[in-house]
């Protein structure tokens, strides 16, 4: 996914902006602090803006909060708008989205959405070789002039979205 997301922001001249997408517990407010899932965020989307500074890609992370990922979601693309939403499927009995969450998105995106699955047969070979920790993240894309592309990721193991929107 994360290859995917860059090679789409690199052939739009877009800026990929990865998302983490963190759950908010409804014991805690929606603004309580998180500073644990944040430290868990930051690694990720720093190997994310390692991968993409190496195509030559800028990148623009986010870290966006809710109840649930769609909730966090929602919340991410009321403030900002995408051309272009990418979302990794999860792949075999990978956790991500679930097929209730990826319909949603689909019905609900305000742009443009793509839907990425691993090839089964890649992925058994990736698996026979040591694997980098940014597999699992999300990006956003955003290219310098104004384009905007964003993958979401949420906490853990779930996958994430990527948008682009492209200068006016």
């Amino acid at each position: 996914m994360l290859d995917a997301a860059i090679r789409i922001a690199r052939a739009e001249e877009a800026t990929l902006v990865p998302a983490y997408l963190i759950v908010i517990p409804m014991q805690f407010t929606l603004d309580a602090p998180m500073d644990r899932e944040v430290s868990l965020a930051m690694p990720l989307l720093e190997a994310v803006e390692h991968a993409a500074s190496r195509a030559g890609v800028p990148v623009d992370a986010r870290i966006e909060s809710g109840r649930t990922p769609i909730h966090a979601l929602e919340r991410l693309w009321n403030v900002e708008h995408f051309d272009r939403i990418v979302i990794p499927a999860p792949a075999g009995r990978e956790p991500g989205f679930t097929p209730k969450e990826l319909l949603w998105m689909l019905m609900n995106a305000p742009s443009e959405t793509l839907i990425l699955r691993p090839d089964p047969a890649l992925r058994k070979a990736e698996q026979a070789e040591p694997s980098e920790p940014v597999a699992a993240a999300v990006h956003r894309i955003r290219p310098a002039a104004e384009a905007r592309s964003a993958v979401p990721a949420t906490t853990g193991a779930l996958g994430g979205a990527a948008s682009v929107r492209r200068p006016a």
